[in-house]
């Protein structure tokens, strides 16, 4: 078990706006993750994401909010229960499909070495998760940048396929970036599409999640 693995500990709390799962060291809490809003005493027309109060017909949808840890479906206002609606599309997807992960050939900074590692987002999604003959725990919120690398554009505006990409990111301790290439391997063709599609899945996160911790 990984060292981030064994800090996934989770303990069952209540709030005055009900039931949460949530991580036992807030240290372990997911960069995804949001704060709930200060309490407001009408817990039939609160809405449990912004806070605010509303009529009962504003504020009448019971919506799946995991940003916030909540068990159950919890009452929302029109606008922030579309945002969650969003945003629970975006966890099915993009980081389940992360969470799953794929192979990559990886090089470190300008090392001319590459090596065959399983990528995957760890379980409380505040790592990227290296494993092969090393092993590698890169927090999320150290990235700095993405860059995904494709091929076959055309000037027509054909289709491109991601086959690769470069993260730059600190490490902890340290103010210096540091570069790591991942490389999908040609000689294993099976496992092309699973890349591809980790790769478009790690390319909407950087961009999607710097949006939603915005909100």
């Amino acid at each position: 078990m990984s060292g981030c693995e064994a800090r996934d500990a989770k303990k069952l709390v209540r709030s005055p706006s009900g039931l949460r799962m949530v991580p036992e060291h807030r240290s372990a809490r997911s960069p995804f993750g949001l704060d709930e809003p200060p309490w407001v005493p009408d817990k039939e027309h609160h809405c449990r994401r912004c806070g605010k109060c509303f009529c009962d017909k504003c504020c009448s949808k019971k919506v799946p909010l995991p940003r916030m840890c909540f068990v159950d479906p919890v009452r929302q206002c029109a606008e922030c229960a579309l945002i969650s609606q969003k945003e629970t599309e975006f966890y099915d997807k993009q980081l389940k499909v992360l969470m799953n992960g794929a192979t990559f050939f990886v090089t470190l900074g300008t090392s001319d070495k590459s090596e065959l590692m399983v990528c995957r987002l760890s379980n409380n999604q505040r790592y990227l998760v290296l494993d092969g003959d090393s092993h590698y725990e890169i927090e999320i919120i150290q990235i700095s940048t993405v860059q995904i690398l494709t091929e076959g554009f055309t000037p027509g505006g054909g289709n491109t396929r991601a086959i690769g990409m470069i993260l730059q990111y600190k490490v902890p301790g340290s103010e210096e970036l540091t570069q790591m290439k991942f490389t999908a391997g040609e000689d294993f063709s099976c496992n092309k599409k699973l890349s591809a599609s980790w790769l478009a899945a790690m390319h909407k996160v950087s961009k999607g999640g710097k949006t939603y911790r915005k909100l």
